[in-house]
């Protein structure tokens, strides 16, 4: 088993070409079995339940984990047939395993830190300081779609995608018609902005974590990144009005340690930009490592707040990781998993020798980016880093940010806009913003075709 983890850690971190015929570093072979089409209709039976999420109400990860459990039962059985398949299995689930679990620890480490930064009213206090400006529409239609831009590359676009419709909702509630224009506008700037960071979006973590672009490398990605939200937004700005809603005069206030906790994780995200840029360890650590900052910090809150007769409710770093957003972060697990046993079956392999050899990398990176937008991004990105195709840094940036910026077409396509169908009310849609999706993709379009013109 040693020597196996060795031979698969050694291939993560390698970046040689593989034939088209073997584009995942070992499959069975067995397409075209009976099991291996059941564990395709399997998954897409679990995933058609996730994009269902919004109607049946089905957490998203309870469908994939039972699908990647089916699935892998059948990789098991397949392998039983095949010479050596036992060891094959072994080290793709090693090989799953290890790309997991560097990623939940990734992402705990920045859900933990940003409920602290909510519990201290960091976020509430942004939302109140601009509710009460008195900005018109179309004013605050451009700051929370710029605020929204800008914040996702730190946050996430789950999280900005949130905190903007908080304001857009607070200043808006009795005008749904901007009510859902800047929704639209908020999810396409949220996954626009996490497009040009590692820590913006999912997709790019995992790219990142992947060694294919180092830290710096996704910032050349800012310009199309802009193009893509300034675009639609430019389009959909002049539907709204001028009229200044009624300012409402709302005072939150910070509480003991919101800033030292911001500037926390700001020191939290260069230490692992250094464990990967100078230590070369993975930057799951230099994330696990920033998290100890916070745990004492937290520890110094709890104990000042220990001889404070004012306050009420204590400060506790672990209620923090417990309402970290666990049914995404076992959403991944199943995604992960799922996708793994289909590349160990071998479809992968096939996608790959279809999308990257007949297609050539530009058509099917663009492809990648539509089908992100029905998919969900994180199994196309995954099954792409999976595949491993031979392409240089200007096709993978290329990727990076059609995987990002595509699920912006649909309401659907992001989690962003998935979160804010939810906390609209019914002002904002599947067809209210598909309504808007030409405009959007003519903002995809300029966003590939700026990526060519600054770094092709």
């Amino acid at each position: 088993m040693k020597k196996a983890f060795l031979t698969l850690l050694f291939s993560c971190l390698s970046v040689t070409h593989v034939a088209a015929s073997e584009a995942v570093s070992g499959n069975l072979g067995m397409t075209s079995s009976t099991l291996g089409l059941i564990t395709l209709a399997i998954f897409a039976i679990g995933y058609s339940l996730v994009i269902a999420e919004e109607f049946i109400h089905l957490r998203k990860s309870k469908p994939v984990i039972l699908a990647a459990g089916l699935i892998w039962i059948l990789v098991a059985i397949l392998a039983k047939s095949k010479e050596g398949g036992s060891q094959l299995v072994e080290q793709a689930l090693n090989h799953n395993l290890l790309e997991y679990s560097a990623l939940l620890l990734f992402l705990l480490t920045a859900m933990i830190y940003v409920n602290a930064m909510t519990e201290r009213n960091v976020f509430e206090a942004l939302r109140a300081w601009l509710v009460k400006k008195g900005y018109s529409y179309k004013k605050l239609f451009w700051i929370t779609g710029f605020l929204a831009f800008f914040i996702s590359p730190i946050a996430d676009n789950l999280t900005t995608a949130l905190l903007m419709g908080a304001v857009v909702l607070a200043v808006g509630s009795d005008k749904p018609s901007f009510v859902s224009i800047a929704f639209i506008n908020i999810v396409v700037a949220a996954n626009a902005g996490g497009a040009f960071s590692p820590f913006g979006d999912i997709t790019t973590l995992m790219v990142w974590q992947s060694g294919q672009i180092d830290f710096f490398g996704f910032f050349v990605l800012f310009i199309p990144s802009l193009i893509n939200f300034l675009v639609p937004a430019t389009i959909m700005s002049f539907v709204i009005d001028n009229e200044t809603p009624a300012a409402k005069d709302e005072s939150i206030h910070l509480k003991k340690g919101a800033i030292p906790i911001c500037l926390l994780f700001v020191c939290t995200i260069m230490t692992a930009v250094a464990f990967e840029q100078f230590l070369h360890l993975p930057p799951f650590m230099g994330m696990m490592t920033g998290l100890s900052y916070l745990f004492f910090y937290a520890y110094y809150i709890k104990t000042s707040e220990n001889h404070s007769s004012q306050v009420t409710t204590q400060f506790n770093i672990f209620n923090k990781v417990a309402k970290a957003e666990w049914d995404t972060l076992l959403f991944f697990f199943g995604v992960i998993f799922c996708v793994g046993g289909l590349g160990t079956i071998g479809y992968l392999a096939d996608v790959s020798n279809l999308l990257y050899g007949d297609f050539g990398a530009t058509n099917a990176n663009i492809v990648a980016g539509v089908l992100s937008a029905i998919v969900d991004n994180i199994p196309v990105m995954f099954a792409i880093l999976t595949m491993n195709p031979e392409m240089d840094t200007f096709q993978w940036l290329l990727v990076t940010m059609t995987a990002g910026v595509g699920g912006s077409l649909l309401s659907v396509g992001s989690a962003a806009g998935v979160a804010l169908m939810g906390q609209s009310k019914g002002m904002y849609s599947f067809f209210s913003h598909l309504k808007w999706s030409w405009a959007i993709a003519l903002g995809y379009a300029a966003s590939i075709y700026s990526h060519f013109l600054i770094n092709g």
